[in-house]
């Protein structure tokens, strides 16, 4: 009882900075999605800190990332040029250039760690800039708040259909190797129920038909599926649980992110091709 308490109170508080961040206007975004990245980033180089051999400078690359997602929303709402991303540039050749007189045991897998966070958790929390700002009327305007919130709905009612529907009738293992617990009747359960979700979204945003709500619906499922299941196989490497503690009753936030990394993508997608003129 104590821990359902715990993970209500966390998931109410949790939520209600998401729709703050969300609908707080483009300086909201931009503070919002900073904040995850750092915690995301912070909680994965720890993670592969665990390896006594590995040793990657946290704080610089947790600065990096931030970094590059500042700059992508500079670039994409401020309209600033493409020269603001050249510090960017100057941390990869600082990467390389401080393992030099480092002198660790793995000089390599520091720098495959290093860049994997920023390729991982940086690029695609990055793209969400292209995904929020579309053109008005020949100018960028932050008015795409209910399509990154939409995101979120369907891997919430993605989660819940799978696995009630998991629970229920799971039998056929989906990734046994990686995620034992997972079915493919709570896949296609979490479809069904994000598509409802999709159908219902439809009611508060006419503007967009059915078929590109359910398309998307289904496109983010998928993606969010692989994300998943990528963190569970980071996790299952290292011999972890939970990727940190920071979320009290929900683990940590790349347990909280990781299928948002991946069905950003199927975002992405679906604004440049349907959304964007």
């Amino acid at each position: 009882m104590k821990n359902f308490l715990i993970r209500t109170i966390t998931g109410a508080i949790y939520v209600t900075v998401l729709l703050a961040g969300i609908y707080g206007g483009p300086y909201a975004f931009a503070g919002l999605f900073t904040i995850i990245i750092v915690f995301c980033l912070w909680e994965f180089y720890r993670l592969v800190s665990l390896n006594k051999q590995i040793d990657v400078c946290k704080i610089f690359n947790v600065c990096g990332g931030v970094y590059f997602f500042l700059a992508t929303y500079l670039v994409t709402f401020m309209g600033f040029n493409l020269s603001v991303y050249l510090p960017y540039f100057g941390y990869l050749l600082l990467v390389f250039v401080l393992e030099l007189y480092r002198r660790k045991e793995k000089p390599l897998s520091n720098l495959a760690y290093s860049f994997l966070g920023q390729v991982y958790i940086v690029l695609p929390i990055s793209l969400l800039n292209r995904v929020a700002f579309l053109p008005v009327g020949g100018e960028l305007t932050y008015n795409y708040n209910h399509i990154l919130l939409s995101l979120f709905v369907f891997i919430w009612a993605n989660d819940t259909g799978a696995y009630l529907t998991g629970m229920a009738i799971g039998k056929r293992r989906l990734f046994e190797r990686i995620s034992p617990k997972k079915s493919w009747e709570g896949f296609f359960g979490g479809m069904i129920f994000a598509i409802f979700a999709a159908v219902a979204i439809v009611y508060f945003r006419p503007e967009i038909q059915h078929i590109q709500w359910i398309g998307l619906a289904v496109l983010v499922v998928i993606f969010a599926t692989f994300g998943d299941l990528t963190e569970s196989l980071i996790k299952r490497t290292l011999n972890v649980k939970d990727s940190g503690k920071a979320l009290p009753g929900h683990g940590g936030f790349l347990d909280r992110f990781d299928s948002m990394l991946f069905g950003i993508y199927a975002l992405f997608l679906y604004t440049e091709v349907v959304l964007r003129p």
